[in-house]
C-alpha cells in the first residue's frame, strides 16, 4: 500500500524571506520595551508613529519610481523644497493655506516632469538625473531663503524688519494636528499608503508600471506606451515627496533648508526593505510602510539608549544588507 502522504518541508529561508521584516519588527519592540522603562508608554509610541509618516511618506515617493525600476534620489530634496515654498508663502508673501499647499503640490510633479524628460528624452540614468535634480534643489532652497530657515516673526535680509505673516495654524495642523487621537500625518502615510496600494495592485496603470520595471521590452512589445508611464511614476514620485516635505514643514513650524535631506537614506533603506516584506519581491506600498516603521522604531530604541547618533547608521547599514541579501539571492534562485 502506497503511502501518498507527503512530508512538508518547513523552508525557514522562505519563511524568513516572507516574515523576516515582521520578526525584526516584533524583536525590536519586544527588546527596547524590556530594556526601556518608557518605550511602550503613548507618548513615546504617538512620537515614533509621527516621525515614520515622514520617513513612509517620502520612501513611497521612491517606490514609485522603483516600480519602472528607476531610482529617484531627488526625493528628500524636494520635500525640503516643498517646505521652504510653503513658509515662503506664509511667513514671507502673506499668503494663505490653500496657496501654500497646492503650489508645492504642483512643483513637485513639474520636478518629477523634469526628472522624467532627462531620464527618457535625454537617455540619462535615473540614478544621475535625481542625483543632480537633488544637488540643484539643495542648491535653490539654500539660495532661496540666503541659507536661512523660514520662520514667524524672523528678522527679514537688508534691515528689512520682521517677516510679516506667520505659519497658519490651518497649515501647521498637518503636522502637528490630531484626529481622534491620532496625529495627522499618521492619517496622511496610511491613507497615502492605502491609495498606492490600491493603484499599482488594483488598476491596470499600476500593473503597467510593474510590467515596465519587470520587463521593458516585454510590455513595449505588448503595446505599452512606455515613456508615458515612465513620466506617470516619476510624477507621482514628485507629488507625495512634496507631500512628505508639506507634512514635515507643518511639523517642524518653518521651513528648514534641506529639511528633507536626512530622511532621504532612511527612506531609500525602507522602500528597499519592502521587497521582502510578505515574499512580494518588488516594491509595494505596504512593504514600504512596514521597512519605515521598522527604521523609526530601531532609531527611536537606540536614541533612548543613549546609543551614539554616529554609530546609529551601522545598525540600519546592517538591517538594509540583511534585507537586500534575502530579496536578490530569492531573485537569483
Amino acid at each position: 500500500m502506497k503511502n501518498n502522504v507527503k512530508e512538508s518541508n518547513f523552508d525557514l529561508f522562505k519563511f524568513m524571506y516572507k516574515y523576516g521584516t515582521i520578526i525584526v519588527i516584533l524583536v525590536a519592540i519586544l527588546f527596547f520595551t524590556f530594556t526601556l522603562d518608557n518605550f511602550m508608554n503613548f507618548n513615546n509610541m504617538t512620537n515614533i508613529f509621527r516621525s515614520v509618516s515622514i520617513v513612509a511618506l517620502i520612501a513611497l515617493a521612491i517606490t514609485m519610481s522603483l516600480t519602472i525600476d528607476g531610482f529617484d534620489l531627488s526625493v528628500g530634496a524636494v520635500a525640503g523644497f516643498a517646505s521652504v515654498i510653503a513658509a515662503k508663502f506664509m511667513v514671507v508673501w502673506e499668503m494663505g493655506t490653500v496657496p501654500a499647499i497646492i503650489i508645492p503640490l504642483i512643483v513637485g510633479v513639474l520636478i518629477g516632469c523634469i526628472n522624467a524628460f532627462f531620464i527618457i528624452k535625454m537617455n540619462i540614468s535615473d540614478m544621475l538625473t535625481t542625483l543632480s535634480m537633488m544637488f540643484l534643489l539643495t542648491g535653490i532652497s539654500i539660495t532661496f531663503q540666503s541659507g536661512s530657515a523660514i520662520y514667524n516673526f524672523m528678522p527679514l535680509p537688508n534691515n528689512a524688519g520682521m517677516a510679516p505673516g506667520t505659519m497658519n495654524d490651518a497649515f501647521l495642523f498637518i503636522g502637528q494636528g490630531k484626529l481622534f487621537g491620532i496625529p495627522v500625518p499618521v492619517v496622511i502615510m496610511l491613507i497615502v499608503a492605502l491609495l498606492a496600494h490600491v493603484f499599482l495592485n488594483q488598476t491596470k496603470y499600476g500593473r503597467y508600471l510593474y510590467m515596465i520595471g519587470g520587463n521593458e521590452e516585454a510590455a513595449k512589445l505588448s503595446g505599452i506606451p512606455i515613456n508615458r508611464y515612465k513620466l506617470i511614476a516619476y510624477m507621482m514620485s514628485g507629488f507625495i515627496a512634496a507631500l512628505g516635505g508639506l507634512v514635515l514643514g507643518a511639523r517642524l513650524g518653518s521651513g528648514e533648508v534641506d529639511a528633507g535631506g536626512p530622511y532621504l537614506m532612511d527612506s531609500v533603506a525602507a522602500a528597499f526593505i519592502g521587497f521582502s516584506v510578505f515574499g512580494i519581491g518588488k516594491a509595494n506600498a505596504f512593504g514600504t510602510l512596514f521597512g519605515a516603521l521598522l527604521m523609526g522604531i530601531l532609531l527611536n530604541g537606540l536614541i533612548m539608549m543613549d546609543f551614539p547618533y554616529y554609530s546609529q547608521d551601522i545598525v540600519k547599514g546592517i538591517v538594509l544588507i540583511l534585507a537586500l541579501s534575502l530579496t536578490y539571492y530569492k531573485k537569483k534562485k
